[in-house]
């Protein structure tokens, strides 16, 4: 019986083991010890942009604690990429404030600064100036950097950097994840490394950490009992994920390379497969930890649809899945503005990610284009 091959799944290096026996040899199970306190040094190291890093139990709730720094309250309105997971919107309601949806860019499949500044100006004539900006490094694919942060410059509106996907990622050299107010960072089982569920925020500042880590640790103040002046949640990484993220950072520069590879192989597979793109970087500016290999299918071109081709891996137990449906099409923030055309739209309409492990082998990839020869055939 073959065995199913997976869109992306963990990838353990072998010293994970290590650091939890240490954990549990020194009995620090808890929110916070030293590993802990060696992986947020090992991001801090890896990101090298003099940022603070705060490690915490998911990228959505490092995503939450950004959006309190950049003071977003209730009735705010927060512009926020529509092409992206869910993760990068709910908080936003979380706050109880609006999220304003933006199209993407064809290029980079991420926001697209001339909706976004089309979004600025039309809710600042209704009266209500943003007060943040979510923008995301989509797949591991970096924004259009310099121009989204122009436009956020330009209205004095922080951006908060998605970069749950882009780890390893950069733009022009430096690190996704260091270029806005905030950066967010996702070590889910299904990332380019993993810490079993758990995130990040990436920090400019010692003070900016030191509150996410307040925050994250129910709000306590500084007192010999129990007291809170402000509502606090319960969002640290454990010592025992920190410990499973200190063995992934030995591997991380080897799983973006596999990454990369993976996303060369479909650029060789597909090459002459006609109604068939491969996602690449826009040009040498972007590199991308292709964390998905995603590709857009032609139907006028190729003969079949993208659900013909995603049907067809399944047959042989190979998962692949649709682009992340936009956000303004979702049910629950039918209501929630949007601006821009529909690139976002014809990008989920036409657009599959591939699997894309670091640890697929090559029996996985020759069943892979097996299987892709058979269905384009």
């Amino acid at each position: 019986m073959k065995n199913k091959i997976w869109l992306s799944s963990p990838h353990m290096g072998g010293n994970e083991l290590s650091y939890i026996h240490q954990a549990f040899d020194e009995n620090w199970v808890a929110p916070l010890g030293p590993n802990v306190n060696e992986f947020e040094h090992s991001l801090e190291e890896f990101l090298n942009a003099e940022v603070k890093v705060a490690a915490l139990s998911a990228g959505t709730a490092a995503l939450h604690l950004a959006l309190i720094e950049c003071g977003v309250e209730h009735g705010d309105e927060v512009i926020c990429q529509s092409m992206t997971f869910s993760a990068s919107a709910n908080p936003i309601a979380y706050q109880g404030a609006i999220p304003i949806f933006v199209d993407s860019e064809p290029e980079t499949w991420n926001i697209c600064p001339l909706a976004l500044e089309e979004a600025i100006k039309d809710r600042m004539t209704n009266g209500k100036k943003p007060k943040a900006i979510v923008a995301v490094h989509l797949y591991g694919m970096p924004f259009n950097v310099d121009e989204v942060m122009e436009v956020a410059n330009k209205y004095e509106i922080p951006v908060i950097e998605d970069a749950a996907e882009a780890l390893g990622s950069t733009y022009k050299g430096k690190a996704c994840g260091t270029f806005g107010r905030f950066g967010v960072l996702s070590f889910n089982g299904n990332k380019i490394i993993t810490t079993s569920g758990g995130g990040a925020l990436v920090c400019h500042s010692e003070d900016d950490k030191n509150k996410a880590v307040f925050l994250s640790t129910q709000a306590r103040d500084n007192a010999p009992h129990y007291q809170h002046s402000q509502i606090g949640y319960n969002y640290r990484m454990s010592n025992i994920c920190a410990g499973i993220g200190r063995g992934q950072m030995e591997v991380l520069n080897d799983r973006v390379e596999a990454r990369r590879k993976m996303s060369a192989f479909y650029v060789e597979l597909f090459k002459n497969i006609a109604g068939v793109t491969v996602f690449t970087e826009p040009n040498a500016q972007y590199f991308s930890n292709h964390w998905l290999s995603a590709i857009i299918v032609d139907p006028a071109k190729a003969g079949l649809t993208r659900e013909d081709v995603r049907l067809g891996l399944l047959e042989d137990d190979i998962e692949s899945r649709p682009l992340w449906k936009p956000m303004h099409l979702q049910p629950v923030f039918a209501n929630s503005p949007y601006y821009g055309g529909d690139i976002c739209e014809k990008l989920f309409e036409n657009g599959l990610c591939l699997p894309s492990g670091s640890n697929l082998n090559d029996e996985d990839k020759k069943r892979i284009s097996n299987r892709i020869n058979e269905i384009f055939k």
